[in-house]
């Protein structure tokens, strides 16, 4: 028996939307059928790429009754408000990463699915990429024995793509913890078995023309006796791509000659033009180039360097796999490449939302992920560990 189809509205037509849209045009489990946009340009491309109905408002989208699941892709305060709009209206989510920007707006938006008996998948974060979800499996196998110790780095340029104001206030959920934190925190807790007990950070905020966190570090401690310290930069200078080959973040080969080019966009421009260079690339935009045809060189997405020290074994995750380094040899285990990029998110959803399979990266799950985010940020701030208490283990 061929599977059905999951008839998806799009609520929010920007930068998130335009890295999922290949994995929504080339699974044939999905299809777009709605969006909703404030920008008028982004909504006529919509209806004309896609013969659907977009909304100026996500209260117009989640009022279609043609849309089973919502993928909410707005700014990050607004998801809260979003997704309890959508679980209300019986829909299901997928929403991006983080979650909220509160644990209480969280717990709010878990609340209102289960009173709709509705799902909550939260991504794309990182966590989902397969060699990840390997590295996982080889750990809860026993073959390689408990994690005792993770080791996570990134270093990229990500304070100088184009931001909007919002994007640089951190009570609005802006800066690298929220946006990138969410990634690095999400694998780590995936790797280490969920359970952080506390939380010891430094935040540093270099730029005063970008007056937010641009680069942490962080210590983690597991409530078995693992840790982890997890390291990121964004100020855009050393690229550790470098350590996998210069295999970029979304899987393909680096263009290395662009070194400093996210820097020098930026020159003599003011707020008002950096959002407006924002908008000409999103969907609709004037510099927007379409989804990009998947790449003949293309590896797994990954979110720079992490290696898990195991009792018997460590364990890297790489763009081809997961390096196994053991007692006396070391070998890669090769992860095949799926034809459709992120597939991964679409397998929670459909289950999901089809099959009603409880996801992995539920609602829960990501509270908790973003409880360790807020924490880094309370550490920082207060210069002391930070006890957590809304934390669970990987679903089995």
């Amino acid at each position: 028996m061929s599977e059905r189809t999951l008839r998806i509205g799009a609520a929010g037509l920007g930068r998130a939307f335009t890295l999922m849209l290949p994995t929504f045009l080339a699974d044939k489990r999905v299809q777009l059928v709605a969006a909703a946009d404030p920008r008028a340009e982004a909504r006529k491309l919509f209806a004309k790429d896609f013969s659907a109905p977009a909304y100026e408002s996500v209260d117009e989208l989640c009022g279609n009754p043609e849309v089973e699941a919502v993928y909410v892709a707005t700014p990050h305060q607004l998801h809260a408000d979003h997704v309890r709009l959508a679980a209300t209206r019986g829909k299901h989510v997928l929403v991006e990463k983080p979650m909220a920007i509160s644990v209480a707006e969280c717990q709010a938006m878990i609340d209102a699915a289960r009173k709709a008996k509705v799902h909550i998948v939260v991504g794309h974060s990182h966590s989902f990429d397969a060699p990840y979800l390997r590295a996982r499996e080889i750990i809860a196998s026993g073959a390689a024995g408990q994690a005792r110790m993770i080791t996570a780095l990134n270093f990229t340029d990500y304070m100088y793509r184009p931001r909007r104001a919002e994007e640089m206030v951190t009570a609005q959920g802006g800066g690298v913890i929220f946006s990138q934190g969410a990634h690095q925190i999400d694998i780590v807790r995936l790797l280490g078995g969920g359970r952080v007990k506390s939380v010891r950070a430094a935040t540093a905020s270099w730029d005063s023309n970008r007056p937010t966190e641009g680069a942490y570090s962080a210590l983690l401690n597991f409530t078995d006796g693992a840790f982890a310290s997890v390291v990121y930069s964004g100020y855009g200078r050393f690229d550790s791509d470098e350590f996998t080959n210069w295999i970029g973040e979304m899987g393909s080969p680096k263009d290395r000659s662009r070194y400093g080019a996210a820097r020098k966009a930026l020159q003599n421009t003011d707020a008002a033009k950096e959002a407006a260079l924002k908008a000409a690339r999103n969907y609709g935009g004037a510099d927007y180039k379409g989804a990009p045809a998947p790449s003949a060189e293309r590896l797994h997405q990954h979110f720079g360097l992490l290696l898990v020290s195991c009792e018997r074994a460590d364990l890297r995750p790489t763009p081809e796999g997961v390096m196994i380094y053991a007692d006396d040899t070391q070998r890669l285990d090769k992860v095949a490449v799926r034809d459709v990029a992120r597939a991964e998110v679409i397998d929670e959803l459909y289950q999901a939302a089809v099959n009603n399979r409880a996801p992995l990266h539920s609602g829960a799950w990501a509270l908790a992920t973003l409880e360790v985010c807020l924490a880094m940020l309370q550490s920082a701030r207060e210069g002391r560990d930070v006890e957590l208490q809304h934390q669970i283990g990987v679903p089995a």
